[in-house]
């Protein structure tokens, strides 16, 4: 892997590794919002959602099972854009555009995280 591949990959693993780190630090402001949401049980989801990200980003990081840590960061970023950013049932036009921007965002992370296995050498 070249030095650009490392520090994108680097970059990639701390921004989900924050994450993680906001879920828990965080933590009754995500188990609000997620309540609002409608999730079930929003204070496992918040903290099983931040151990996804922590466990997804130390993978990257690390490079230990590259696949497994891809796995779970695609499934919180598919999962939470339809059910945390469901722009469609928001009437507000600019809750409705931030919505939209995190949606969009998520599918696009999760787009980048599957092209980092084809740049890695990964396993699960």
């Amino acid at each position: 892997m070249g030095w650009i591949s490392l520090v994108g990959r680097v970059i990639l693993a701390l921004y989900f590794i924050y994450s993680g780190v906001n879920h828990f630090s965080n933590y009754q402001g995500m188990k609000q919002y997620t309540s609002y949401k409608g999730v079930l049980a929003p204070g496992i989801a918040v903290v099983v959602t931040g151990l996804m990200l922590l466990g997804g980003g130390l993978s990257i990081l690390t490079g230990y099972c590259i696949g497994w840590g891809v796995g779970l960061l695609v499934v919180f970023l598919v999962a939470s854009a339809f059910l945390m950013h469901n722009f469609w049932t928001v009437d507000d036009p600019m809750t409705k555009v931030g919505e939209k921007n995190q949606f969009m965002k998520n599918i696009a992370l999760a787009a980048a995280a599957l092209l980092l296995l084809e740049i890695t050498d990964w396993s699960w």
